[in-house]
């Protein structure tokens, strides 16, 4: 099953969104007419009473129905605004399923890792990226554990895990709908630095003792002035009790004014972004799951009342943020209402603060293994890898590239395991040599991240990756792209004594000259093979096709150029055994005018 059968799913979920959306608005219209009514006749009603032409308190009449048209007209307001939002969640899915996805999504680039051994060279981050892809985790906690299921190696078992709870999570369409509309509104965030910034300040909470009695203080005087309004009390006695308390309050809070500055500002943005990771908690906590990986997850949660806490939190700041406002504001100093939330705060830091990490981690992740599974709903066509024990192996039928698109992926059967451990690919430009190493490459850090793969069949061991495909100079670093091209070569070096290792270089040493080029490479893949690492690597020099020729290195060669009977510019981008016999160089520079034909 191809991407393009999920395509009539997706349609009519946008055409039934929409006509609900459409019911929305009328609804909304209504509510609001009767709403406007209600206060009109409320207004008219004030203005009789004035006229002696009805009752004085007739106007209180209306009330009722203007509260109950308000409190509908929210629902209905609010209805209208999650469903426009799930249809941009059914718009962006058919955007993907058609591959207009490019540039549209998150591109992960806050994730770049320098100099990392094949993010830049695979195009696993950046626009057009398989994170863009990929990332339709609804906060960027969630974004940030996929560019790590991404980027990180991992070993079998961890793999398996994933692999696992992606596979139970992609029936559970309705849940990746539910997560995209977690918060009140679409630009509410949840970032992990917000959390960091926050948490790596030391907490510093006060005495217990003098947070219950700064707020048995507050009672009292609030209890003091309130009875003064609504009693007889003399002022006088009034006044004389009121005024050491307020006194008292006043010095609690002149002291710890800067420390009150300080936790408040850092408080204020942590309650902006901790509802919608709350909320997904809850939405998780109601949730069965099967296997080890996300029952585990759900377990750290709901063990530790993850939920509630974070909602304790919410209040708080959300508290904080109403003493901010012109009515509140007044009230707020007397009773030093803000600085009693920063004793609060700290206290939460305090109590809960490491456990936060955690909370955070498991949120994270399971947002991570959502958006994976997401990816596989909508690849259906795509295998899950099988992954097994002994020797390096790499085994894909039709093999294709998972960011092109469907209809017009070329692709491959590739086999690398200890027979042969190595392809060296020749061929003419433009013939698909890059694009192969790319498409080797994406589907093992797909299968890494226990996401299907673009292939029929797929089996391997546990891999690290190493690629040098898209080398460039660096002027600010000093480094010339050869200088650039051998640290990398030097980190897959380093890489295959460590653990099993899939290489993928592309010209290899493409800065030297022909002669020094060659037995160069020869030594660089006599001691990656040593290593057990199995790989390709592609060129243009055929000199460096001997290399695959050497006996005991278990290579082979094998090429990509034009179809059968076809022109030098005629491609099949298909892996055809043996060196290539063609060149289209010459046919290029005349095609661009360089050359006459």
């Amino acid at each position: 099953m191809s991407s393009a059968a999920r395509l009539p799913e997706v349609q009519e979920r946008i055409r039934e969104t929409s006509s609900r959306i459409s019911n929305a608005e009328s609804s909304n219209r209504v509510s609001f007419q009767v709403l406007i009514a209600s206060l009109v006749v409320m207004a008219w009603l004030i203005y009789a009473a004035f006229g002696k032409q009805v009752s004085g308190w007739s106007f209180l009449l209306p009330i009722p129905a203007a509260i109950a048209a308000g409190r509908w007209h929210a629902r209905n307001r609010d209805r209208w605004l999650r469903l426009t939002r799930l249809r941009k969640f059914h718009e962006r899915r058919e955007a993907r399923l058609e591959d207009r996805w490019h540039g549209e999504g998150f591109s992960g680039e806050e994730f770049k890792v320098h100099d990392h051994v094949y993010s830049q060279d695979l195009h696993i981050l950046g626009s057009g990226s398989l994170f863009e892809l990929m990332a339709t985790a609804r906060t960027g906690i969630g974004r940030r554990h996929l560019a790590a299921y991404l980027l990180e190696p991992v070993g079998r078992e961890e793999i398996e895990l994933r692999q696992q709870a992606v596979r139970e999570l992609v029936p559970h369409t309705e849940l990746r709908e539910q997560m995209d509309l977690l918060g009140k509104f679409s630009f509410q965030e949840s970032d992990w630095s917000v959390f960091a910034e926050w948490l790596a300040v030391r907490p510093s909470p006060v005495p217990a003792a003098l947070r219950i009695a700064a707020l048995v203080v507050s009672a009292l005087l609030a209890g003091i002035v309130i009875a003064g309004f609504s009693s007889s009390l003399p002022w006088q006695w009034v006044g004389e009790a009121a005024i050491p308390l307020f006194a008292s309050l006043m010095t609690i809070a002149w002291i710890h004014r800067q420390h009150t500055k300080v936790v408040n500002g850092a408080a204020a943005r942590v309650g902006v972004d901790v509802g919608v990771v709350r909320e997904g908690m809850e939405l998780m906590s109601t949730r069965t799951f099967q296997c080890a990986k996300l029952a585990r997850l759900q377990q750290l949660l709901n063990n530790a009342d993850a939920a509630r806490l974070l909602h304790r939190l919410e209040r708080l700041t959300n508290l904080l943020a109403q003493c901010e406002k012109p009515q509140f504001d007044l009230f707020a100093q007397a009773l030093i209402i803000r600085t009693q939330l920063s004793f609060a705060i700290e206290q939460w830091k305090q109590d809960h603060g490491r456990q936060l990490k955690d909370w955070l981690a498991a949120w994270g992740e399971f947002e991570a293994l959502v958006a994976i599974s997401g990816y596989a709903w909508e690849h259906p066509g795509d295998v899950f890898p099988e992954f097994v024990d002994g020797e390096p192996r790499f085994e894909a039928a039709d093999l294709g590239h998972p960011l092109l698109p469907e209809s017009t992926c070329v692709r491959n059967d590739v086999t690398l395991d200890a027979a042969n451990r190595f392809y060296v690919i020749s061929g003419s430009n433009m013939a698909g040599k890059s694009t192969l190493l790319r498409s080797i490459g994406l589907n093992a850090v797909l299968a890494a991240a226990g996401a299907p793969v673009r292939a029929s069949s797929f089996r391997l061991t546990s891999l690290n990756i190493v690629a040098s495909l898209s080398i460039v100079d660096s002027i600010l670093e000093g480094k010339s792209k050869f200088l650039a091209e051998v640290a990398r070569v030097r980190t897959m070096l380093e890489y295959s004594r460590q653990a099993p290792l899939l290489f993928l270089i592309d010209e290899i040493l493409s800065g030297t000259n022909s002669r020094d080029r060659r037995f160069a490479s020869e030594a660089v893949i006599r001691s990656l093979i040593e290593c057990r690492a199995i790989g390709a690597l592609s060129t243009h020099d055929l000199a460096l096709t001997e290399i695959a020729l050497i006996p005991g290195l278990a290579g082979s060669n094998v090429h990509m150029g034009s179809a059968p009977g076809g022109g030098p510019m005629d491609f099949d981008y298909r892996m055809k055994p043996g060196v290539t016999t063609e060149t289209n160089a010459l046919a290029i520079a005349a095609m661009m005018g360089v050359l006459a034909s």
